[in-house]
């Protein structure tokens, strides 16, 4: 008899290899980082949804390019 993870495990290891998933956490990774800065900049907390559009509008391109080209910037 062959005994296999309940289908939760399975889904929680697939995502932990998908290429995808790891992609989206880069991602989220860097809003947090411009979050923090912009922040600090102001002097409050300017929140995730503003840092979030922030960075989609000014930085979001130049990212995916610089890690698809092999140089993280």
């Amino acid at each position: 008899m062959t005994h296999s993870l309940p289908s939760s495990d399975k889904g929680f290891d697939f995502l932990q290899c998908s290429s995808l998933y790891l992609e989206f956490l880069a991602e989220k990774e860097e809003i947090l980082k411009h979050k923090w800065i912009e922040s600090e900049k102001v002097g409050h907390d300017i929140g995730f949804e503003a840092a979030l559009v922030d960075w989609i509008t000014k930085h979001r391109a130049s990212w995916r390019r610089s890690r698809t080209s092999g140089t993280h910037a």
